[in-house]
């Protein structure tokens, strides 16, 4: 199958400059491309792996990416999707979060495979205010630009010239690669279209109307309830796993609505069609079991973080399931349970019933000897139904919590202070 091709199929395709000359042109050779992610933060989101699953995509398929980080467009901002300036970074966040981005992309795709890493801040930052206005600005029309979407969506509130000039700086990346590196095609979001025609009007302006250079751009991803994608209560899912855990990121996979499953699996795993078809199959005849869910969960999780991540929060997922929680290590515990009630106990022995109250884990201890007479608590993995039980926080996890089971899904983790 060829790359449009399947693409579209994947419904990875919201528009294209010029969809039969693109097919051609990857039916033929092998093409170079690329897609830019600007260092306003030092972690990407599951928002951003939208596009680079593409460029993943076209990699697979014998074709060569250029991953450009934005060290100089990331100093300025991209008014895209904003009703409002950026603040402005000093210089050193911009690299710290170039050198963590570059690190994130080198994991998505290999420090030795078929891709090439570029940063912008080579070239623009050597352009003089001079070589800009006369090289480039005369190249673009004040009229065009304000009808981009990007900047009309701001003219109500005002955009500043630094931000509207973003646009040209794009299309500047576009022709310095087409020129020194043969890129013909670039990837965006659909918010990027402007950038990106904007970008195409220049290298023709510059190298002919021959010029054989491509757009490409992917859906707003919604899920079938119409909110935004990868937003959830607890705020974005990153890939960094010090900021979104291997588990919590598992576990956000693996609780999408039967609605949206299939169109992720299309989006951000490599399963092929055959597969996610029979997935799909399952989702309507036996969705209970989740299949598709499991499955979209394995693969993206092994794919942004590792294998060995992808078994840790499969055995926290299983532990916390079961209720059999002994075998996890303290980093598991923490992994597991980061976003459930916690509270801070101190390491004084104590009756289980007097315990459960003190800590607010039971609101009476007439509640607290019925649950525990009932079988209903269980302590670090263990049911007690002794009502003389008595909790000592040292026996278990180094000392550092206690891990207490209400029913068969309510956890509470107490964390142990001296």
């Amino acid at each position: 199958m060829n790359i449009i091709d399947e693409l579209t199929w994947r419904d990875a395709i919201n528009q294209q400059t010029n969809e039969e000359g693109l097919r051609e042109l990857t039916e033929s050779t092998s093409i170079s491309l690329y897609c830019g992610v600007d260092p306003t933060g030092d972690s990407m989101h599951i928002g951003h792996l939208i596009p680079f699953m593409m460029m993943k995509r076209f990699q697979l398929a014998g074709h060569h990416p250029y991953i450009l980080i934005g060290g100089g467009t990331g100093t300025i901002g991209d008014p895209s999707g904003r009703t409002t300036e950026r603040v402005l970074q000093t210089m050193e966040t911009v690299q710290h979060n170039v050198d963590s981005l570059s690190n994130q992309m080198k994991k998505l795709f290999g420090k030795d495979a078929n891709v090439t890493m570029v940063n912008n801040y080579e070239w623009l930052s050597k352009l003089s205010l001079l070589d800009f206005l006369r090289d480039f600005g005369k190249n673009f029309n004040v009229n065009t630009m304000l009808a981009k979407d990007i900047v009309a969506s701001r003219l109500e509130v005002g955009i500043s010239f630094t931000e509207f000039t973003y646009q040209i700086l794009q299309s500047i990346d576009f022709l310095q690669l087409y020129k020194d590196h043969n890129v013909q095609l670039q990837i965006g979001g659909a918010d990027q279209w402007g950038n990106i025609t904007a970008g195409l009007d220049l290298i023709r302006k510059k190298e002919g109307p021959e010029a054989k250079a491509f757009g490409l751009t992917i859906p707003l991803m919604l899920k079938a309830d119409g909110t935004k994608f990868g937003k959830t209560a607890g705020g974005a899912i990153w890939l960094d796993p010090n900021k979104t855990s291997p588990f919590e990121f598992y576990q956000f996979w693996l609780n999408q609505d039967d609605r949206d499953v299939v169109r992720y699996l299309k989006f951000f795993t490599f399963l092929d069609k055959e597969e996610i078809d029979a997935l799909a199959k399952k989702v309507e005849t036996d969705p209970g079991k989740r299949e598709a869910q499991r499955r979209l969960a394995e693969e993206v999780t092994k794919f942004v973080h590792s294998e060995e991540a992808l078994k840790e929060a499969q055995k926290i997922t299983e532990a916390l399931f079961s209720g059999n929680i002994k075998e996890l290590s303290i980093e598991e515990i923490e992994q597991g349970f980061e976003h459930m009630p916690t509270v801070e106990v101190s390491s004084e022995t104590k009756n289980i019933v007097e315990w459960l109250v003190d800590n607010k884990i039971e609101p009476s201890k007439r509640q607290a000897r019925e649950d525990v007479s009932n079988g209903a608590i269980s302590i670090n993995g263990d049911r007690v139904t002794d009502l003389d039980f008595a909790i000592v926080p040292s026996q278990h996890f180094d000392g550092k919590f206690v891990v207490v089971r209400k029913g068969k899904k309510n956890y509470f983790l107490a964390k142990v202070v001296n």
